[in-house]
């Protein structure tokens, strides 16, 4: 068997060996560890910031509705809206700044501390090293969106009763279509956020600085953020990655209105595509010299 036969053959089990050891490696950081400590305190603390301001668990407010923060006024009725306004709470800087910090460090870290060339030398390859590589940042958006939904939906059911919910069109619906409906949302915010996580892996292949590439990266999240509050830049908005990640609070509505989901979940795909495409060329034509 030649030796171009025995990369084709190990290259599969090999990718799968180095996804394994780039997940423990991520999560076994304690910077890794402390953001998803972060992500999990804010629904405690807002859970408990709730229950201390009404006392005895009486109403904080009217049934508003609306998404973001709106949720927090049903808080006390069902805990279970604990979980849409820790989402809503997060992921305006806290959640894609966790990613933004991690997608940073991806490749600029391993140069950094002269591990990427001992990682190319293995058959994967650039591509697939990178591909990787966004892959381990994609399981660390869905893991950190888990993260503040479960903190926020254990914190719910201790502070909180849980049972039936009405929904921002005013509907009722059962405790266990709301769950399903949690979970759906977790999983649109997670999603949410690839856009960063490409862009934040394009940025950690134009420096060998993992803490360049992560200042970097937050920076231009913040300058985003900004960008999308300022009424005279309205036409731009449509385009900025940040500008439809609420409309999740649509899926609490019936019927479920699709629109801005859509173009929310459409957006971030072509923020990927460009930003991916991006990364790979980059990569693979850059001189690696750590």
């Amino acid at each position: 068997m030649s030796q171009a036969e025995t990369v084709r053959r190990v290259s599969p089990l090999w990718t799968l060996g180095l996804l394994r050891s780039e997940l423990l490696t991520t999560f076994r950081r304690w910077r890794t560890l402390a953001l998803l400590g972060v992500l999990a305190a804010v629904p405690v603390l807002v859970g408990i910031a709730v229950r201390i301001e009404t006392g005895d668990g009486s109403s904080a407010g009217g049934g508003g509705g609306g998404g973001g923060p709106a949720f927090i006024s049903q808080i006390t009725n069902n805990g279970l809206f604990l979980v849409f306004t820790a989402l809503a709470a997060t992921l305006p800087f806290f959640l894609p700044m966790a990613i933004g910090v991690v997608a940073g460090d991806a490749v600029a870290g391993e140069a950094n501390a002269g591990t990427l060339r001992y990682l190319l030398v293995a058959p994967a390859g650039r591509s697939r090293l990178l591909l990787t590589k966004y892959a381990t940042v994609m399981v660390f958006c869905l893991a950190a969106t888990l993260v503040v939904a479960v903190s926020a939906l254990i914190t719910g059911a201790l502070l909180f009763p849980l049972g039936d919910l009405t929904t921002i069109s005013g509907t009722r619906i059962g405790f266990g279509e709301g769950l399903a409906r949690a979970l759906l949302i977790a999983l649109v915010v997670a999603v949410s956020l690839i856009g960063v996580a490409a862009l934040g892996l394009f940025v950690s292949t134009l420096t060998n600085s993992g803490i360049a590439a992560m200042a970097t990266t937050v920076g231009l999240l913040i300058t985003v953020q900004i960008l999308d509050q300022i009424p005279q830049l309205h036409a731009l908005h449509p385009y900025l990655f940040s500008h439809y990640w609420l409309s999740f609070a649509d899926l609490m509505r019936e019927p479920v209105y699709w629109d801005d989901l859509m173009k929310n979940l459409g957006l971030q795909a072509l923020y990927a595509a460009v930003f991916g495409s991006a990364a790979w060329a980059r990569f693979t034509a850059k001189d690696i010299t750590a």
